[in-house]
């Protein structure tokens, strides 16, 4: 292997920048592919493509010969904003799917260790702590305690991030006069638009554990079919 194309990637890696270390297995040559720097152009693009939002490792059969895309993407996070039943609900089902999982919330009595076993919690106020998380194109962000005063400083945060999704419990209601709040803060049509709100998938659920599946589903959605292009490291 190439030194000076192992040392990038561990360099990268550190940096949570998703890339491809490619191998031919037929002349030795190696060359790697960031996925913020992915070209159009390039004669392996969908394939790159369709690698990077797999998130798997795999031989590829080209016209000239095998490939190997070793693919290394940072792990995905998920942050939520409220110690509430449905974080309870959906916490373990995102972390059984494989992201590390944060929740904020200023209020000591909803983020106990009883209701939230093995867990990052961080009691205080987004507007603190989320500047120092680290928010990057492999982060989803979701509110939940239908307080302004908590979700608000962290859907504005988050819309000035390039978190890969972002949701909004509430109704279409509580949407509009979120929006509203928005608009006034100065965000625009087009950055408020990122916000799924409500949030999750349609599919009727009503209990925690079913809105719970709901955001699951469309996080999951939002981070294995969008583009490659549409995250910048």
């Amino acid at each position: 292997m190439d030194q000076n194309l192992l040392k990038q990637i561990n360099v990268d890696r550190v940096a949570r920048l998703a890339t491809i270390f490619i191998t031919d297995l037929k002349t030795g040559s190696q060359r790697v592919v960031r996925e913020s720097e992915l070209d159009s152009g390039d004669p392996l693009h969908q394939d790159l493509l369709a690698a990077f939002r797999g998130g798997k490792s795999r031989s590829l059969e080209t016209e000239d010969g095998e490939l190997f895309l070793n693919v290394f993407t940072p792990p995905t996070r998920l942050i939520m904003t409220g110690a509430v039943h449905i974080s309870q609900a959906l916490y373990p089902m995102a972390r059984a799917c494989g992201h590390d999982v944060v929740i904020v919330d200023p209020r000591e009595a909803f983020g106990t260790d009883e209701r939230f076993p093995d867990i990052e919690l961080i009691t205080g106020w987004p507007g603190d702590h989320f500047p120092n998380l680290g928010i990057d194109a492999y982060t989803a962000i979701v509110t939940l305690t239908h307080d302004p005063k908590i979700d608000d400083p962290a859907l504005e945060f988050a819309l000035n991030s390039n978190a890969f999704y972002i949701g909004a419990l509430g109704s279409r209601k509580t949407h509009a006069r979120r929006v509203e709040r928005l608009t006034a803060a100065g965000f625009s049509e087009a950055k408020i638009a990122r916000i799924a709100a409500p949030v999750g998938l349609d599919i009727g659920a009503k209990s925690p554990s079913e809105i719970a599946v709901s955001i699951l589903a469309q996080l999951t959605a939002a981070l294995r079919l969008r583009a490659s292009g549409d995250r910048e490291g």
